[in-house]
């Protein structure tokens, strides 16, 4: 018979095919993970998952951890051990928590004691963990920073995490093709930053819901790694699942040498496969938006969502202009929030604050270019605080050797450690109330930095000049400003540092044993992902007719810092977040209620959310905002849209999320929910009825979905009925890629950490002990 015709294939098409193990008729897919990255702040609760279930980590050498979130920035001259050196009791419970964690799983482990400790996207790239062609997960959602390599990297929750954890797999999904093609030559003065801004500014914060991006054209191709990755890294707020570029030269040469790279023939053995790692002609893409690189200047947020952006040189617009009466409500508020008036010239705005930092832009590259700026000038005399904050011990180091520490002290900025420091409002960096902040980082959300924090989103070289300058400024001012791209300038490889505890070969048998003994779990008899047997864990509450009080929300692109600010997520436990939920929208400064519908009768018993704006949940992949709406009594949210994130974890928690796109029909509901009366979801009929049981009208779930839902099945005890799948899936991988098996963690001490970690108290259970949240 003739062979098959091979259908073109995008990127993603070709790295998510080489990583499935298993497809089901109704799409669902049973995915491999060869990387998985984590942080104090969303693994405490999937450890403790595994260890209530006695399950172990299937693949420790594919993990890699470190500390980032609310860590402190400042001086670790002091530094001995995390106990006594965080002062913040619930950071430094989940910094503890963290590494008894690695610890007892034998996880490699980044500590605030290791020169190489940083911000998760940033030193995962920098050590070789980030390889083209892989598959790359993290309970963060600016994960798709790794795309930039050619990896399929998105975010997960932390069910998912305990998920990967367990089985080194997860359950998914195909996401659209979508395509950004930027042609041309980037004027002067633009960089990466710009051009993301830009695009989002174009498409909107959902135009990528659903899809993984691919960015090409011949400006993105002109970027060097660094500022592929901070295009990459922002694909999530357009709404995307993940971000990604075809790996070239400059991706090879980026990632040769580095610590955990392939060596040798195996070096040679990857370049040969990465180099198949391309868009195949004609492949079809569902979404395709072409960019001239001539059209895009120096851009600056001015409202609260990434797509709210405008020219250095434009004017704060007038929501009345908008074209419909739902942007122009949500225009009113982010000009009411952010202190603004329409048609206010961008470069009169005056800041308080500077920084420079996030996983975004917290890289040398990015470093050296704001230092361009900087140089023989100093902040002007209206800025508070002006912080650069490097995104890793090793890019802080090497930014000392080249001097720019010493440019940015003279000009009076704060040279600080790695971490995520002001890009969220998670540790001691942040902004005091209706503070503005001229910000490298990547979310301006309401209280993103602070709250009642004014963010203005924008380039380090932006924000250097901003600093100067006092005011949002035009770097096109600056004649010594940095070239548009920096491409020509050689990639930061690590230095050569004296080993730490946890970067000494091991050389005692019982410890390399430890270390190689890769676990497996033991084999299942079945082998059907829904084929319920005695081994299924039944872990969450079953869902089939419920009913309630419906609340109506009447507002778009309600983001997940909104559903639970930064302030409530300090804690190790998936209860207690209750309080939390909606705080900014419930209650004023003083702690009196707002005139918010949850905080009305009847409403404040209600069980389901009925919103009637788009994209509900964008933003973070953090759990704790379905945590959160469980807390609060919402076990079911009824909108036209959902961010994909916070769509998924919403089930992994047990609750129906339900996306009604007819118009008439989401009238209909929201009719009943603005008059007080009950709702009824049926969800084996898939049906939404009004009060007297009359259906209202119905709704779609996927099957698999509505399986666990309906029988209250945990996705780690169905996928453990795998076993035997996964397992010739990764002995066939380990022949086909052996440079993803061997990282370079098995001739590691994995996990060491210089101090002894406190033993975190547990229930007899195996559950956390919940921690009194400070409200």
């Amino acid at each position: 018979m003739p062979e098959a015709i091979q259908q073109p294939q995008t990127l993603y098409d070709k790295v998510l095919q080489a990583h499935i193990i298993d497809e089901r008729l109704d799409g669902t897919i049973l995915l491999y993970i060869d990387r998985h990255l984590i942080h104090e702040v969303s693994s405490p609760q999937a450890f403790a998952g595994l260890k209530a279930t006695g399950r172990r980590v299937r693949r420790p050498d594919y993990t890699l951890a470190t500390v980032d979130h609310n860590i402190v920035t400042t001086s670790r001259k002091n530094f001995k051990n995390s106990k006594t050196f965080i002062k913040e009791e619930s950071s430094r419970l989940q910094c503890l928590t963290l590494e008894e964690n690695v610890k007892e799983f034998g996880i490699p482990f980044f500590g605030l004691g290791d020169k190489r400790q940083g911000i998760v996207h940033i030193i995962g790239p920098e050590q070789g963990f980030t390889l083209p062609g892989a598959t790359l997960v993290c309970s963060d959602s600016h994960t798709s920073t790794h795309g930039a390599f050619g990896a399929l990297a998105f975010g997960i929750g932390t069910s998912e995490a305990e998920h990967v954890l367990a089985t080194q797999t997860l359950i998914t999904r195909r996401n659209k093709n979508m395509r950004v093609l930027v042609d041309g030559d980037l004027p002067a003065g633009v960089s990466s930053k710009d051009v993301i801004l830009h695009i989002i500014g174009h498409i909107g914060i959902a135009g990528g819901t659903g899809s993984v991006i691919e960015y090409c054209g011949s400006a993105i191709r002109g970027l060097s790694m660094e500022a592929r990755m901070s295009i990459c890294n922002m694909s999530i707020e357009a709404g995307a699942r993940g971000g990604m570029i075809a790996p070239d030269e400059k991706t090879f040469d980026y990632v040769k040498g580095r610590p955990l790279a392939p060596k040798d023939l195996e070096w040679e053995m990857a370049l040969k496969y990465w180099r198949t790692l391309y868009s195949d002609p004609g492949a079809r893409y569902d979404v395709e938006v072409s960019i001239d690189a001539a059209d895009i200047v120096p851009t600056v947020s001015w409202g609260t969502t990434a797509e709210c952006v405008v020219p250095i040189t434009g004017r704060v617009p007038d929501p009345e202009t908008f074209l419909t009466k739902e942007k122009q409500e949500s225009g009113r508020r982010m000009l009411e929030y952010m202190g603004l008036t329409a048609g206010t010239p961008m470069e009169d705005i005056s800041i308080d604050k500077v920084f420079i930092g996030s996983c975004t832009n917290a890289r040398l590259e990015d470093l050296r270019a704001a230092a361009q700026v900087v140089r023989g000038r100093k902040i002007a005399p209206n800025v508070k605080q002006a912080l650069i904050v490097p995104g890793s011990g090793l890019v802080k180091r090497q930014a000392e050797t080249e001097g720019l520490d010493q440019i940015f002290l003279d000009a009076g900025f704060e040279w600080r450690e790695a971490g995520c420091s002001m890009c969220l409002g998670m540790n001691s960096d942040i902004l005091s109330p209706r503070e503005r902040c001229a910000s490298t980082s990547n979310r301006n959300f309401e209280g993103r930095q602070g709250a009642l924090g004014r963010t203005h989103l924008m380039s380090p070289m932006m924000a250097a000049a901003a600093a100067i300058i006092g005011k949002l400024a035009d770097v096109r001012k600056f004649t010594d400003a940095a070239p548009a791209s920096s491409s020509h300038i050689p990639a930061f490889k690590p230095l050569a540092v004296t080993p730490d505890i946890d970067d000494q070969i091991s050389t005692e048998d019982r410890k390399r044993e430890m270390i190689d003994d890769l676990p497996t779990d033991s084999k299942l008899d079945a082998k059907s992902f829904v084929k319920a047997s005695n081994e299924v864990s039944a872990g969450l509450p079953k869902f089939t007719v419920y009913k309630g009080i419906a609340a109506p929300l009447e507002r778009a692109n309600i983001d997940t810092d909104a559903i639970i600010s930064k302030q409530f997520l300090k804690g190790i436990s998936r209860t207690g977040l209750g309080h939390g939920c909606f705080y900014a929208l419930r209650f004023n400064e003083d702690g009196s209620e707002k005139d918010f519908v949850l905080n009305q009768e009847p409403y404040r018993r209600s069980k389901l959310l009925v919103v009637t704006g788009v994209n509900f949940g964008c933003g973070s992949s953090r759990e704790h905002a379905p945590w959160a709406l469980l807390d609060f009594g919402i076990k079911c949210i009824i909108a036209p849209s959902f961010a994909d994130i916070f769509f998924n974890n919403a089930f992994k928690n047990g609750m129906l999320p339900i996306a009604i796109t007819n118009q008439d029909d989401l009238e209909a509901i929201a009719t009943e929910a603005r008059a007080g009366r009950e709702i009824e979801v049926d969800l084996p009929n898939q049906a939404i009825n009004n009060a007297s049981g009359s259906k209202i009208c119905g709704f779609e779930v996927e099957e698999f979905r509505k399986y666990c839902l309906i029988n209250g099945l945990d996705d780690i005890g169905l996928t453990m009925q795998m076993e035997d799948k996964i397992s010739d899936f990764e002995s066939r991988r380990s022949k086909e890629t052996p440079w993803l098996v061997n990282s370079g963690f098995s001739k590691r001490k994995c996990g060491a950490i210089k101090e002894k970690p406190v033993k975190v108290p547990t229930t007899n259970r195996g559950e956390e002990v919940k921690e009194p949240l400070e409200w």
